[in-house]
């Protein structure tokens, strides 16, 4: 294992988190099998107050799971120079058969954390904890998603070695290479250029319309839901090579660098706030019918539209900004 201070913090923060994990999903089985609200056990008792110190252990681990992958990024990044072959993140991924596929499960875990988090805040608003049970049977599928990715990120630290050769961003994100971000890479530009501008358009317009009228949670979410994969594809195939202003270069992640003044975390937290705010107004909306919901539930989830909209509309005056300031022209 290579001892950078990002890698110790890393592979620390998941061994702590996995064990905070399975000790919250072992009182959320619990909580399914025994909960109570009528009862008046000793039981149900010591169940509603360990429910606060679950929801407040994982909304910390949540939180720094949502922080890690920047960081995770940020350090495969920062360890490009000491691969050969390597001149981004890309090529410190690709010196591990567990780069890529730690990065892909850390981005499923990303979404799933934040609609968890969405999904507790919905909760405690309610006098009765109206969605204990749906948060925690989620908890129950969100715990090996996340124990399977932090145990990926920790073999992918501890299988790099510096003499390790690998691939640049050139062959892995070319159009003529193999493997998914070559079959993005040869997308048409203009193809990934206008289901990218629709698509934000459609999810702000959705957002503004529920934000005014209250109506059309679905149609966000689902837009929402749509707008974050085809983003992502949208950076290699379309917006990339205005940042380099070269139109072989689409890796995305030379975006993080210093080089393209960082352009890259504004954007990829932009997107993935704003997707994910907008998709937790859908999957707010089957609880709305709840008695102990009803009042303050749709106040929230017109909270979170507008959290969408104020990114997104961020996300879409950045990416004008960089293609009226690039020379490249496609």
């Amino acid at each position: 294992m290579i001892l950078h201070p990002s890698v110790l913090a890393l592979v620390g923060s998941a061994l702590l988190g996995g064990g905070l994990l399975v000790y919250s999903s072992w009182w959320a089985a619990r909580v399914l099998l025994r909960w109570d609200l009528s009862s008046g056990s000793e039981l149900q008792v010591a169940l509603e107050r360990r429910t606060y110190l679950v929801s407040t252990i994982l909304a910390y681990v949540l939180l720094f799971e949502l922080a890690s992958l920047f960081l995770f990024v940020f350090t495969a990044d920062s360890m490009a120079p000491l691969f050969t072959g390597a001149m981004c993140a890309a090529g410190s991924l690709r010196a591990s058969p567990y780069g890529y596929p730690a990065l892909m499960l850390q981005t499923a875990g990303f979404a799933m954390a934040s609609l968890w988090l969405v999904v507790n805040r919905a909760d405690s608003l309610g006098y009765d904890y109206p969605l204990i049970r749906y948060k925690y049977g989620f908890l129950l599928v969100l715990t090996p998603v996340l124990l399977l990715e932090m145990g990926l990120r920790v073999a992918f630290f501890l299988d790099l070695k510096p003499d390790v050769i690998t691939s640049c961003c050139g062959s892995l994100f070319g159009a003529r290479g193999r493997g998914l971000g070559s079959d993005l890479a040869g997308i048409p530009p203009k193809v990934a250029a206008v289901a990218f501008v629709a698509l934000l358009a459609g999810v702000i317009l959705a957002g503004l319309h529920f934000w005014a009228t209250g109506r059309g949670g679905w149609a966000v979410g689902v837009l929402a839901l749509v707008l974050l994969p085809t983003g992502l594809g949208a950076v290699v195939a379309w917006l990339s090579p205005y940042v380099y202003e070269l139109p072989t270069h689409h890796c995305p992640f030379c975006l993080l660098q210093r080089e393209y003044d960082w352009v890259g975390y504004p954007f990829y937290g932009a997107l993935l706030g704003g997707s994910l705010s907008g998709v937790g107004v859908g999957v707010l909306m089957p609880f709305r019918s709840i008695p102990s919901l009803a009042g303050p539930l749709p106040a929230y989830q017109r909270r979170l539209a507008a959290f969408s909209v104020w990114l997104l509309v961020a996300l879409g005056v950045l990416v004008a900004v960089i293609l009226a300031r690039s020379q490249l022209r496609l």
